[in-house]
């Protein structure tokens, strides 16, 4: 008789999933407004019965990481397209790199210690992939892109609905050819290094539930990813 699919709760297959869609990304397979796999597909994919990958689709949903069109498919969100939102959030965004700054330090710190209240096993297990992964790639693109899988993560990891938008929101401005410009322009592998020890001390502070130190560590990173852009403020 073959073995029964794992069924044993939507978090390790919600975890798996997270990791699968973030390395599609990464590798440029997926990307924003993607179809994903169908059920049965990730099912196989990721060794779990179809009641499993079904719930963890749904907390995806929940967390806007995709929407599900019945006849259509599953799709990677794409917030400027999606309706109900206002026409500002619909269209090319128009900001500069420093109004991203301050607005990711507005939001991110803050998100920071709210992960570090409420993440669950599972998130932190997601969060430390990325980093693992990020730490581990030989480009510059493929750090990029798991810089942005991690802070997402983190914002993931704090469990609340709107911030998750807001920061999604923010997030998408990253994608402008001018941010690109100015953040490869500012690569090094001294900033590199640099980067990769913030991130590991900011999930250091969420494994250990630290919300102060969570809060901290992040305002530094972003702090030093300002000055590295744009000069000393």
């Amino acid at each position: 008789m073959a073995a029964p699919q794992e069924d044993v709760g939507s978090a390790p297959v919600l975890s798996r999933l997270r990791a699968l869609l973030d390395e599609a990304v990464a590798a440029g397979a997926l990307s924003t407004g993607s179809k994903i796999p169908t059920e049965r597909a990730l099912s196989t994919t990721l060794q779990a019965s179809r009641a499993a990958v079904r719930a963890a689709l749904g907390e995806l949903e929940r967390d806007g990481r995709i929407t599900r069109h019945v006849g259509r498919g599953t799709f990677l969100t794409e917030l400027e397209a999606e309706p109900g939102l206002p026409p500002a959030a619909r269209g090319p965004l128009q900001t500069s790199p420093a109004e991203i700054m301050a607005t990711r330090l507005v939001l991110e710190p803050e998100i920071a210690a709210l992960a570090a209240r409420h993440a669950t096993p599972a998130d932190l297990e997601h969060i430390e992939h990325c980093l693992r992964r990020g730490n581990a790639t030989a480009t510059y693109e493929e750090f990029e892109a798991w810089d942005s899988a991690l802070h997402r993560a983190v914002a993931a990891a704090a469990h609340n609905g709107l911030l998750l938008r807001l920061f999604d929101t923010m997030n998408a401005a990253r994608d402008l050819p001018v941010w690109g410009s100015i953040k490869r322009r500012s690569a090094s592998p001294e900033r590199r290094r640099g980067y990769e020890q913030c991130h590991a001390e900011i999930v250091t502070a969420l494994t250990e539930r630290d919300a102060d130190a969570a809060r901290e560590h992040m305002r530094r990173h972003l702090v030093d990813v300002r000055t590295n852009l744009l000069g000393q403020h």
